[in-house]
C-alpha cells in the first residue's frame, strides 16, 4: 500500500515527509486582490498542514468551546468546493485555548484515503469519498493525552504502518498501526522529553529509521518493530523541529533560540547536521556531521535550499548554510518575519512563511528577496491579532499542482491562475 506520491504532484503527509523541496515552479507574487483562484472556510480552527492526494485537499479543525467537534474536510484542488467533510465528537473535551494545541497533527494519505489524528485521542481513517473505514480513542485505550501546550505530532506512514507519536507527560509512547484496519503493529515507550515535533521516517543503507526528536534527546526506532536502535543527547532546545532528510542515513535538526528553556547558548550548535551509522561493534549511532555556529530556529524546520541549509530565526533572518560543511553562506533579514510554518523550495525559490501572514519569495540563484506577499489585509478580520494559536495565524503552506495553498486557522487559500 504506497503513500501517494509528491513525483505525481501530491503533498501526501507533513513537511512532504520531510522533502520540502519540489522542481514544480509556484506563483511568486499575489495579493488579496491580485492572483488568487479561490478561497475556501474552514469549519472552526485549525493548525494543521493541508494534504493533497487522491484529487483533493484535505485539512483537519477543531470546534466548539471545549474543542467539542474534530473535522476532517476535503477541498476540490479546482474549486476549493466542499467535497466532504467527517465531524466526530471530542471523547476528550478540553478548554478551547489559544494556549494549547487545536487540531495541530496533519493527517496523512495512504493508498486507500486518509488518516487523521486529534488531541482528544481520535485515530481514525476515510475514504477518498469520505466515508469512515475505521476509527479508535486512544485516551480510551491508553489513558489521557496531558502535555505542555497540547499535542502537535502530524502522522507519519509508509506502505504497511501509520505511526502515532503521543509525548505526553507520563508513559508516552509511540504507536505503529495497520492503515486498513487500524490494528496495532506494535507499541513502544517515547522519549519522556517535551517535543511538539513530528517523527520522521529518514532513509538509511538498509531501510529505515523513525527518528524522533524531544528535548535534548534524538531516537531512532525500527520500524518494523518499534525497536530502538540509538539515542543521541549531546544537544538542547529541539522541541519543535522535525527532521529534514538530506541523503542516506543524513538529516538537519533544528533548535530554538532557547526561549523559556535551558542552554540557550547551545541552541545554535544544536542546529546542523545528523548522520545515523553503524559503529564498530555494529550497533546504530547518530552523530552530528557540522553544526551551526549562529543560525537558530524557532517552529519552521530547517530545509534543503539547492546546496544549503536554510535556517530561519524567530525575528525572520534567514541563514543560509554549506550543505557539506556547515559554514555560514549568507544572513540576511527577511519581510516574513517569524515562521510557524516550515519552508518551501520550490522552481528555484525559497518560500518563507511568515506566521503574520507575510510570505518572503528568495530566489536561490542570487539570494535576494523577489517578493514579499499577502493573502489576507494585514490586522484584517476584525483587526485580530496574532497570538499563540489565535487570530490571523499562517500555519502552513503547501503546493497543489502549480498552485500554492496557504493554510489560515480558519481559511484556505489557493494562489495561482484561475
Amino acid at each position: 500500500m504506497p503513500l501517494a506520491s509528491a513525483a505525481e504532484g501530491q503533498w501526501p503527509k507533513f513537511q512532504n515527509g520531510g522533502r520540502s523541496s519540489i522542481d514544480i515552479a509556484l506563483p511568486t507574487e499575489w495579493s488579496p486582490e491580485q492572483n488568487i483562484a479561490w478561497t475556501a472556510d474552514i469549519e472552526g480552527y485549525g493548525q494543521s498542514t493541508p494534504i493533497v492526494a487522491h484529487d483533493q485537499i484535505v485539512v483537519t479543525s477543531t470546534s466548539g468551546e471545549n474543542k467539542d467537534e474534530y473535522h476532517v474536510s476535503s477541498f476540490a484542488v479546482d474549486t476549493g468546493k466542499l467535497n466532504w467533510q467527517v465531524d466526530v465528537a471530542n471523547p476528550s473535551p478540553f478548554k478551547n485555548s489559544p494556549m494549547v494545541s487545536r487540531a495541530a497533527p496533519s493527517a496523512v494519505a495512504t493508498d486507500t484515503g486518509f488518516v487523521a489524528f486529534f488531541e482528544g485521542g481520535v485515530l481514525l481513517a476515510i475514504t477518498p469519498s469520505g466515508e469512515t473505514q475505521w476509527k479508535r480513542d486512544l485516551v480510551a485505550e491508553f489513558g489521557p493525552i496531558t502535555a505542555r501546550h497540547g499535542l502537535s505530532a502530524s502522522l507519519e506512514a509508509d506502505s504497511a504502518h501509520v505511526f502515532v507519536w503521543v509525548e505526553r507527560e507520563e508513559a508516552p509512547y509511540v504507536l505503529a498501526v495497520n492503515p486498513t484496519t487500524g490494528e496495532d503493529i506494535w507499541k513502544a515507550d517515547g522519549l519522556g522529553a517535551t517535543s511538539w515535533a513530528s517523527p520522521r521516517l529518514v532513509p538509511v543503507e538498509d531501510g529505515q529509521q523513525l527518528v524522533c526528536s524531544a528535548s535534548g534527546k534524538l531516537v531512532g526506532l525500527d520500524p518494523i518493530t518499534g525497536e530502538r536502535l540509538w539515542e543521541f543527547t549531546e544537544l538542547s532546545n529541539n522541541t519543535s523541529n522535525t527532521p529534514t532528510i538530506v541523503s542516506k542515513g543524513r538529516f538537519l535538526i533544528g533548535a530554538s533560540d532557547g526561549r523559556g528553556e535551558t542552554n540557550a547558548g547551545a541552541s545554535a550548535a544544536s542546529n546542523g547536521l545528523v548522520e545515523i551509522s553503524r559503529g564498530d561493534d555494529g550497533k546504530f549511532q547518530a552523530k552530528f556531521l557540522w553544526q551551526a555556529k549562529k543560525a537558530t530556529c524557532t517552529f519552521g524546520s530547517p530545509v534543503v535550499a539547492g546546496d544549503t541549509a536554510a535556517i530561519v530565526n524567530r525575528t525572520g533572518v534567514l541563514y543560509r548554510l554549506d550543505l557539506e560543511t556547515g559554514e555560514q553562506v549568507s544572513a540576511k533579514r527577511t519581510d516574513a518575519g517569524g515562521l510557524w510554518a516550515t519552508p518551501l523550495v520550490a522552481g528555484g525559490n525559497l518560500y518563507l512563511f511568515g506566521y503574520k501572514g507575510t510570505t518572503s519569495v528568495i530566489s536561490l540563484a542570487d539570494g535576494k528577496e523577489i517578493s514579499e506577499n499577502r493573502c489576507w489585509p494585514e490586522g484584517g478580520d476584525g483587526e485580530k491579532t496574532p497570538g499563540f494559536g489565535g487570530g490571523n495565524v499562517l500555519y502552513a503552506g503547501a503546493p497543489a499542482g502549480d498552485r500554492l495553498l496557504i493554510r489560515r486557522g480558519d481559511k484556505l487559500y489557493a494562489i495561482g491562475a484561475k
